[in-house]
């Protein structure tokens, strides 16, 4: 029996609680008494639900407040060291399951990794060695890792206690397994017609490039770690991506066949650039969520440049704020635009997420001391902090000499030419320090003005041209 292709949109589950936001009166007890379903179906979370009849008969009831817990999985594959912006909705779905008392499983493919997923791709991914692999790995537990932390310590008030929390590798297990045994067990069970008849599939079979057996295995292993959690963990629903859909319904199929018992899948939309491109690393323009690879500000900084017309949906999806709270935020926003209240709101509400409060603090430091040349930002600043801000910046460490001058300090920085010319580009107004445009190439550099109390200058020669100075011995 090949796996139901009839898949149930969310709208569905939403639209029976539309009409409670209508009614302002409406009493609190009824709002808080709709599921983890109909909730994240009306914020725009959840998308699809499959398989069709059973999702929209079991799921409702079996997510309903009171009842006992489920448990839910997704994958992330260790591509990267590192998860970006496109993955934050996938978590996001396991922290909703979290918060309405669900156990979570997020499982990092150290193994499915190894062939690549070929889903929406063109062409094959670049082999991984086995190393770098493990490293990734590494890295994507920390950051998991982080975000169930940060949650828990940061949006979680109390009350009734947060579902269980769990990080597993699947090379634990399909590390372990036998090809004999996974091609007789596993492989005995899935129908290559189901699997030859996806369309990313056909797409690429057709192409010059063809596709590659371990590719075409990849939602053979994926369904083998539902199987595995389903067996070993109780679990019943499967989380992911929208582009996911193929591999999800090929984990229906077999845990069924294996099992007899129902499980269900849910996707998350996928989130684009404006171009309309799917974020991420292949795309070339993923927002990362590891500081050493995206700061805290050009985390903060992303969110902040959405657009009017994408904020509302990015606050119901990114944020875990009432619906009621985001109304108000939006209409306050038509009275008063040009305070970017919702961008505000919104991206400080994902930095304390990703990276906790004190790097929601050093988000807005870098913000003031960029944007509003604040000396007191400037001044508070770590050296980490400024690296982060002024990636492309000059470092220097320098002795201040007495007498020591605006030309001086230009100078032994190497940031103007010697002689007249840069003499001039001083006169000229082409160089500022601390956010001060200095004209007099003879000032002599005052502590507290130009040398701030963190010991250190920011030099800025022209518009972009940055050299951050580190005083020794002051």
């Amino acid at each position: 029996m090949a796996a139901p292709t009839l898949r149930w949109r969310c709208g569905r589950a939403a639209g029976l609680w539309r009409g409670l936001r209508r009614v302002h009166q409406q009493p609190q007890r009824a709002r808080s008494a709709k599921g983890l379903l109909a909730a994240q179906c009306e914020r725009g979370l959840f998308q699809d639900v499959f398989p069709a009849q059973s999702a929209e008969e079991q799921l409702p009831g079996l997510l309903a407040p009171g009842r006992p817990p489920l448990t839910a999985y997704c994958g992330f594959d260790p591509t990267a060291d590192s998860l970006h912006v496109g993955h934050l909705l996938a978590v996001m779905a396991l922290l909703h399951f979290q918060r309405a008392g669900h156990h979570v499983i997020a499982v990092v493919g150290g193994a499915t990794a190894r062939l690549g997923d070929p889903s929406g791709r063109a062409k094959a991914r670049e082999p991984l060695p086995a190393e770098r692999v493990r490293a990734h790995a590494r890295g994507l537990r920390a950051g998991l890792q982080r975000l169930f932390d940060n949650h828990r310590q940061l949006f979680w008030a109390g009350g009734a206690p947060l579902g269980r929390a769990e990080l597993l590798d699947n090379a634990r297990w399909l590390g372990r397994q036998p090809l004999l045994d996974f091609a007789c067990g596993a492989g005995g069970r899935l129908r290559m017609g189901t699997l030859l008849s996806r369309q990313g599939c056909q797409a690429r079979l057709r192409s010059a490039e063809g596709m590659s057996l371990a590719e075409f295995l990849y939602p053979a292993l994926q369904a083998y770690d539902f199987l595995h959690l389903h067996r070993h963990h109780g679990c019943r629903v499967q989380l992911g991506g929208a582009d996911q859909m193929g591999n999800i319904m090929s984990g229906y199929e077999l845990v069924t066949k294996v099992t007899g018992e129902d499980v269900f899948g849910i996707t998350v939309p996928l989130i684009t650039s404006t171009t309309g491109d799917k974020l991420g690393k292949t795309a070339g323009n993923a927002v990362w969520l590891n500081r050493d690879k995206t700061s805290p500000f050009e985390l903060y900084q992303f969110f902040v440049r959405q657009q009017d017309n994408i904020v509302e949906k990015y606050l119901k999806l990114f944020t875990f704020l009432p619906l009621e709270e985001i109304d108000h935020i939006m209409e306050m926003h038509a009275k008063e635009p040009e305070k970017w209240g919702p961008q505000k709101r919104l991206a400080a509400e994902v930095t304390k997420l990703v990276h906790g409060r004190e790097g929601l603090e050093s988000a807005k430091r870098c913000t003031k001391a960029l944007y509003y040349s604040s000396v007191e930002a400037l001044e508070a600043m770590s050296d980490q902090e400024l690296q982060e801000l002024f990636r492309q910046a000059h470092f220097a460490e320098l002795m201040l000499e007495p007498g020591m001058n605006v030309l001086d300090l230009c100078r032994k920085a190497n940031a103007i030419p010697n002689g007249p010319s840069g003499y001039q580009k001083i006169t000229d107004g082409g160089v500022s320090i601390n956010g001060i445009r200095e004209t007099n190439p003879e000032t002599v550099l005052v502590l507290g003005q130009h040398i701030l109390k963190n010991g250190v200058s920011l030099l800025r020669i022209g518009k972009k041209n940055y050299y951050i100075i580190k005083w020794l011995q002051l």
